[in-house]
């Protein structure tokens, strides 16, 4: 038996992306398999003891990390909190720790902990890794810039998944995009020519996935499926045949660009295959933004003429959009908010502009002087900016804040529903059947969501749906669950940003009386600040308390920090007070 290797998938937090409100509704702990690590585990020497423990949904103990030769760590920079708990328990417990992924390989320089840095694609630097430590001699980074030919790739192993965990699984078909837009960091990592498997490859892990007995939704997760329109062509007809041979046995999803659209052909290989969703950047509606930030693409062609063509179709868009852009206008906000409703895309994820490591973006920034510190990663639940915008921070978050609590209205939220109806076919989407699953997660809505304070919006939408377009109830169902998660993950942030916003003020205050700042002094009563600081601290802590877990976890480090202010600042008065208790007693 070869070594004991632990592969670790940290934890995600609650953003829109996880959908964690809405997964209870259909029994699935968590939204996606880690398929970088469980390809990693395929390249790993066969006599290799692999076990994989994702924290999205298992627990990880001192005995995992213990009972491993070496843990392995992959992670996305949305990851890193989870990521750096994980290094620090296996340094309690001695067990070396390998790390590779989008987060490492742009920011190992600043993270300790780690004994092997294996960065960039691990087709390349994973081998060289094992060959060294095989004999003894591994050393702390291996990278490599070199793209390697993927059709060379082995299939991931979902033997080491739980699969029944998952909403849905996920196959890769391509990496890399032909494209240049400033913020992206997939062309800095992936490269501009994509690198596609073969037909017969892909097809064979679609195989590998059918026999371990899962059936469902399937996400390929290229980082543009349609990058090289050829071959996605060419992969297509193979995935339609397949599935037609098996009546569909899934609903795939996958990202392009919006050029699709001019490629109807194309759309309707799509369709045929089982594709019924598609998610595209659109980022923005101004020409002149997306100029400047060299998304060309998306100036070609009438953006909501394309996304219209598209849902024609029988495939539902979701959009992602960015505030942030240094040309936003004025009234960036109010074009966003009348672009996202009229264009019908319920899941419409706006976020504000994130300056990425090793994107163009980030250097321009950086020559002009405007980077402020580290991104998390999250720029859907973070009102963080990581540089310095050219709109005021402060009417740039106001507005972001209004966009989101504008479109995750329920009554709005549903009308984009009602669009997005009125145009995808009666007959899209009829691959495949429903199952038990989808009748309890319909109950569960009901239950759920009729009693809710959008209730009546709710019922109003599924019956237009019974009478407009009865054929695609499923989808009303399924966009309703959905936009259950919204609504709750929207009040979530303006809920943080308000409780973030009150320990902001009490602080200044509390700090104006700490640090002097009356006209006179003499005024100030030590007993009476302090006694001020300790209130707060109750008060807040009463509060903390009745957050929801998500709350708390985005909270946690803001109300820990208001917390020791407080502390220090009663501690400061209180010893004043005694002091100056002892100096009245000294001079009477």
């Amino acid at each position: 038996m070869g070594r004991k290797i632990l592969l670790v998938y940290p934890e995600i937090p609650a953003t829109y992306w996880s959908f964690k409100y809405a997964l209870p509704f259909i029994k699935y702990k968590t939204l996606m398999p880690p398929l970088g690590l469980i390809t990693i585990a395929a390249l790993l020497p066969r006599d290799y003891d692999v076990r994989l423990i994702d924290l999205n949904f298992q627990k990880l103990t001192g005995e995992d990390v213990a009972s491993a030769d070496m843990v392995f760590l992959s992670a996305m920079i949305v990851q890193k909190e989870s990521f750096h708990q994980v290094v620090t328990l296996c340094n309690q417990h001695g067990t070396p720790v390998a790390a590779g992924g989008p987060y490492p390989t742009s920011s190992y320089r600043q993270i300790k902990g780690v004994s092997h840095f294996i960065l960039n694609e691990g087709e390349v630097t994973l081998p060289r890794f094992i060959e060294d430590l095989e004999k003894g001699e591994a050393k702390h980074l291996y990278q490599d810039d070199a793209k390697p030919d993927i059709t060379m790739t082995p299939p991931p192993r979902f033997d080491l998944l739980e699969l029944g965990a998952y909403e849905s699984m996920a196959l890769q078909s391509s990496r890399g995009c032909p494209f240049n837009c400033e913020f992206c960091d997939i062309i800095e990592m992936f490269g501009r020519a994509p690198r596609y498997k073969t037909p017969a490859q892909f097809i064979n892990e679609m195989n590998i996935l059918y026999e371990t007995g899962y059936r469902g939704s399937l996400f390929i997760v290229d980082d543009n499926f349609i990058g090289n329109k050829s071959k996605a062509r060419e992969l297509l007809e193979h995935v339609a045949a397949w599935q037609k041979e098996r009546n569909y046995p899934y609903s795939l999803f996958t990202e392009a660009s919006i050029n699709l659209a001019q490629d109807e052909a194309l759309i309707d290989l799509m369709v045929e295959a089982g594709l019924d969703t598609v998610f595209i950047g659109i980022e923005t509606p101004i020409t002149e933004t997306l100029s400047l930030t060299q998304k060309q693409q998306n100036t070609r062609a009438d953006i909501l003429e394309s996304v219209r063509t598209i849902q024609c179709k029988g495939i539902e868009v979701m959009g992602g959009f960015i505030v942030g852009f240094d040309s936003d206008p004025e009234n960036i906000f109010d074009l966003q908010i009348d672009f996202i409703q009229k264009a019908g895309i319920p899941l419409a994820m706006i976020g504000t502009m994130v300056a990425l490591p090793n994107t163009q973006l980030h250097r321009r920034l950086e020559r002009e002087g405007r980077i402020l510190g580290e991104t998390d990663g999250n720029n859907t639940h973070s009102m963080e900016l990581n540089f310095v915008p050219r709109m005021p921070r402060e009417k740039l978050m106001e507005g972001y804040k209004r966009v989101i609590s504008t479109i995750y209205e329920p009554r709005n939220y549903f009308e984009r529903c009602k669009t997005l109806l009125k145009i995808i076919p009666g007959n899209a989407n009829s691959h495949g059947s429903i199952s038990t699953r989808h009748i309890k997660a319909l109950f569960l809505s009901l239950i759920r969501q009729t009693v809710s304070s959008y209730g009546l919006d709710y019922l109003r939408f599924l019956a237009w749906t019974l009478a407009h377009n009865p054929r695609q109830f499923p989808l009303a169902v399924n966009l309703a669950v959905k936009g259950y998660h919204f609504f709750k993950m929207t009040g979530d942030i303006l809920t943080a940003e308000q409780i973030s916003a009150y320990m902001k003020t009490s602080l200044e205050r509390l700090e104006e009386e700490y640090e002097n700042r009356y006209s006179d002094p003499e005024k100030i009563r030590p007993v009476a600040v302090r006694l001020h600081a300790r209130r707060l601290m109750r008060s807040m802590r009463r509060v903390y308390r009745r957050l929801n877990p998500e709350l708390k976890a985005y909270l946690k480090d803001a109300y820990y920090e208001f917390r020791l202010k407080c502390e220090t600042i009663a501690c400061y008065w209180s010893q004043k007070a005694a002091i100056d208790d002892e100096s009245m007693m000294e001079t009477s």
